[in-house]
Parts: C-alpha cells; structure tokens; sequence
C-alpha cells in the first residue's frame, strides 16, 4: 500500500514538473520581456535625466556668457540666438524661452527700445504653454512698463486677476491697482487701498517702505517705524 501511495506521488510530483516546464516553455518570454522592459526603462530614465541636466547647464551657461559681453547689443545678439535654439526644444524650451524673453525685454528696455519690451513681455504672457508665474510676472512688468499707453480699463483687468488671493504677485498688483486710482484721481480710495496693503502677509520690507511714504504722502499717519 505504502509503495503504491509513493509510486503515485512520484508520478504526480513529475506531472507537475512537466507541466511546470511546459508553462515556462510557453509563457517564460512573458517574463524575459518584463525584466528587458523594467531595466530598459530604468536606463532610459537615467539617461534622460541626464540629458536634461545636460542641456539646463548649457542653456545657463550661455545666458551667463552672453550678459557678460559688456555691450548691450551683443548681448541681445547672444540672446535672440539662446530664443532662436530653444523655439523648438519642446515644454522646456518653452520655460528657457520665456526666460530668455523676459531677459530680452530688461535689455530693450535698458537701450531705450520700449515697444520692444512691451513686445517680448506680451509674448511671454500670452502664451497659454508656459507655467503661470511666468505669464503673471510678464503681465505685471508689461502694465507698469506701458503705463498710460494702455487703457486704464485694460490695466485695472489684468492687475485685478494678479492681485486675487494666492496669487504670487498679489502685493504688487495690489499697489499698482492703488496707484490706478491715484492717476484716476480718487485719492481717498488709493490712500484706503494703501493702508490695506499694510496687512497682507507676504509685503516685503521694501513694498511696506513704499506704501508707508505714499500713505504720508497723501496726508495718511503711520507707525514712526517706516520698516
């Protein structure tokens, strides 16, 4: 009895290696191609955050060099040619040109060229592909590089949606929107605006000093203290 039970589990135990070597014959590749696929993409994403690390470091190394050329043309040159290289290097191309466009604005507005300022900077805001804080920082310089030459209506707007709560610019959109009413002639709104601008949490030392000589300026009191 004893040998038969043993001769039967020998013939089930070598049923199952059979069949076991049958399932590995048939779907062994299964697993060959997942390890293939894990360690291929593993090397992928290495390789590619190399490749980014690569390029972010030659991209600031030529904004550096090109702001180094001691003359204002040349570095306009170096960086239209840094906009020129990055147009079509895909969502990061599209932050580095932003950057560079921003760069570009400084310097047209250093060399006197308004209009091209205004136009660097109204690329940069309006282009729904880049991340929002490069659009609200274009938008800002924009209002207060154009002044008058935009409709007060135009400018109220977009300093409005800047100063909403959360917004990372919302300090200075909020004193730009106090002077509009300055340059509208309600002295008693800015001045009110002013003071209001006091407790917001993220003012700096430099916005508090502001505010605090336009609110003496326009007959307000404030702390001893001008921060």
């Amino acid at each position: 009895m004893s040998n038969t039970d043993s001769f039967i589990d020998e013939v089930n135990e070598e049923l199952k290696r059979d069949r076991l070597f049958a399932m590995m014959r048939k779907y062994g590749w299964i697993a060959v191609v997942a390890v293939v696929a894990i360690v291929g993409f593993a090397a992928w994403n290495e390789w590619s955050k190399a490749r980014q690390e690569a390029s972010a470091q030659t991209f600031g190394d030529g904004v550096i060099m090109a702001l180094e050329h001691d003359d204002v043309a040349a570095q306009r040159n170096a960086l239209a040619a840094l906009a020129e290289d990055q147009a079509g290097a895909g969502r990061e191309g599209q932050g580095r040109l932003a950057i560079v466009n921003l760069l570009l604005a400084a310097q047209s507005l250093e060399t006197g060229d308004r209009a091209g300022a205004l136009s660097a900077l109204q690329a940069v805001s309006q282009d729904a592909s880049l991340p929002a804080s490069y659009r609200q920082l274009a938008t800002l310089k924009r209002v207060i590089i154009a002044g008058p030459d935009l409709p007060l209506s135009e400018r109220e707007s977009a300093l409005t949606e800047l100063a909403a709560a959360g917004q990372a610019y919302r300090p200075l959109a909020l004193e730009q929107l106090a002077l509009l009413q300055l340059e509208a002639g309600d002295e008693a709104a800015a001045l009110a605006q002013f003071r209001a601008l006091l407790s917001e949490p993220d003012l700096t030392s430099d916005l508090r000093r502001r505010v605090n000589q336009l609110i003496v300026i326009l007959g307000g009191e404030v702390d001893t203290d001008l921060g």
